[in-house]
């Protein structure tokens, strides 16, 4: 497969890696930084340069990844160009509408991946209209599989919903990891002893819940005994509102991705 990247920051290059890894097809990359084009040659062997080519194919997939603030300077310039190859958008917020008027085209999928695309874990979801055809939408998937588990969404909306959990998710991860990190040095450990028993708790955790047939709330309760120490815990976090907050937290996220989309696919 053909396909050329319009920008070269992390998310692009996560991707490009798992196709590099893929193997089979010619990538090429559109970036202003020529350090950034530098870095991709050297470790993917992609071609590269700062100017957009004269002309796509049609058998083409073209991946939007700019800044959102960018896209719509970017896609009138594409628009003449772009001779009915497939637009692929990573850009969060701009609907389909939107990007429908400024490509003057319909052959266009939007994608909400998530950064750990960047170690070949991401979760992206997936969204195209009847008038994107079965083979555009292999070809799409494909290029994001390169980068972790693809999910197809029935409405355009569940941009917003993927986007509050998968999207933005990681974040909240960080931040608990942060927060048990912070946890383990006051209790006495160094950071870096902190650091290293925090992580490999939450990956034996997710691997836990990813291979037991349970509930994520039965295998929580598995770690609590009457009066124990883990209850003791889980009592403080209900008291100070923390799940409640998580909730609410990722549901404000939605709210600004909706928010985001409406200005910025105004023009």
């Amino acid at each position: 497969m053909r396909i050329t990247f319009i920008g070269g920051g992390n998310m692009a290059g996560a991707i490009i890696g798992g196709l590099a890894r893929q193997g089979g097809h010619r990538i090429h990359v559109v970036e202003h930084q020529q350090d950034k084009l530098d870095q991709l040659a050297a470790s993917f062997g992609c071609s590269g340069g700062q100017a957009l080519p004269e002309a796509f194919s049609a058998d083409e997939v073209v991946v939007l990844a700019v800044k959102p603030q960018q896209l719509r300077g970017l896609c009138l310039e594409l628009a003449p160009r772009l001779n009915g190859a497939l637009a692929v958008s990573i850009a969060a917020g701009i609907r389909l509408d939107a990007l429908r008027r400024w490509l003057a085209s319909d052959r266009i999928v939007r994608v909400m991946p998530n950064t750990p695309a960047m170690v070949g874990k991401g979760v992206s979801g997936l969204y195209a209209d009847a008038a994107v055809t079965a083979a555009d939408r292999e070809a799409a998937e494909t290029v994001m599989r390169a980068a972790g588990m693809t999910v197809w969404l029935d409405e355009e909306v569940g941009i917003d919903d993927i986007t509050c959990v998968s999207g933005s998710g990681p974040a909240y991860v960080f931040y608990f990891i942060e927060s048990m990190i912070e946890a383990g040095v006051k209790a006495g450990f160094s950071e870096a002893q902190a650091r290293e028993l925090v992580l490999a708790t939450f990956d034996g955790a997710v691997e836990l819940a990813r291979q037991s047939p349970l509930p994520v709330a039965t295998l929580r309760q598995n770690v609590m005994s009457k009066g124990g120490t883990t209850e003791r815990a889980i009592a403080r976090f209900e008291a100070e509102g923390v799940k409640a907050a998580i909730v609410a937290g990722a549901m404000d996220c939605r709210e600004r991705s909706i928010e985001m989309g409406q200005q910025l696919s105004q023009e």
